[in-house]
């Protein structure tokens, strides 16, 4: 209730109450959205839980699907032009040669270019860490030799690599990846290896696609030509 001050006819101030009026009803509508803004607001929804990630011996496993990768690559493969330039030509077998400080080993590689990645035989891995690094050290042989000798090697290490090959569920296991320098003829190159068990393959080493782009021409007729130097 409120006062009024206002003017009576002789000119005399008078007092009048004012009674305030009932409100007009609110719409239906208009009542909700009320109630809406009375409401306290709710708490933001968590956000979805992030994959659980695959660790081994505290490292991180990137997950790569072979398939999905090779139909990238050919996607995005343009063709180099044809120039007069020479270019050696490799057989579809080579001696590939390792070294560490003191030692080298000589081991015979297949150059595939269905495999996107070189790989390398070795046992005895082991991981440790220099400088705040992780590295691998590892044995490098050949098992198909009964005399070969064993190179002990150490590199950074690059990632731990899980290669889902079509057709393929589960059970490969994690793979270490390393940046190793090797010889091939008189060509000294540096790629990535995955290192794993390859006794059950003919050859220790396979070298990749990756690789074999930088290297030259491999002809598929014929094997071991890095020494004889054909070029074409």
């Amino acid at each position: 209730m409120a006062c009024l001050l206002c003017l009576g006819k002789g000119g005399g101030l008078l007092f009048a109450e004012e009674t305030a009026q009932d409100e007009p009803p609110k719409s239906e509508e208009v009542a909700k959205e009320d109630k809406k803004d009375e409401q306290p607001a709710k708490e933001a929804d968590d956000p979805a839980p992030e994959p659980e990630k695959k660790m081994k011996d505290g490292v991180e496993v990137e997950e790569i699907d072979a398939a999905e990768e090779e139909q990238r690559e050919a996607e995005a493969a343009v063709a180099r032009p044809v120039n007069g330039d020479p270019v050696q030509v490799f057989g579809w077998r080579e001696w590939v040669t390792l070294e560490n400080e003191n030692e080298s080993q000589k081991l015979p590689a297949k150059l595939d270019t269905g495999a996107l990645t070189s790989s390398l035989h070795c046992e005895e891995k082991h991981l440790f860490e220099r400088d705040g690094r992780k590295w691998v050290r590892f044995v490098v042989t050949n098992p198909r030799a009964k005399e070969s000798k064993r190179l002990q090697m150490e590199a950074p290490l690059v990632r731990m690599a899980h290669i889902k090959e079509p057709g393929e569920e589960d059970g490969a296991e994690a793979r270490e990846t390393v940046m190793l320098r090797f010889k091939i003829g008189e060509r000294s190159l540096k790629a990535e290896f995955t290192l794993n068990n390859r006794s059950n393959m003919i050859n220790p080493v396979l070298i990749g696609r990756k690789t074999i782009t930088e290297l030259g021409w491999v002809d598929p007729s014929r094997a071991y030509l890095a020494d004889k130097k054909v070029l074409r």
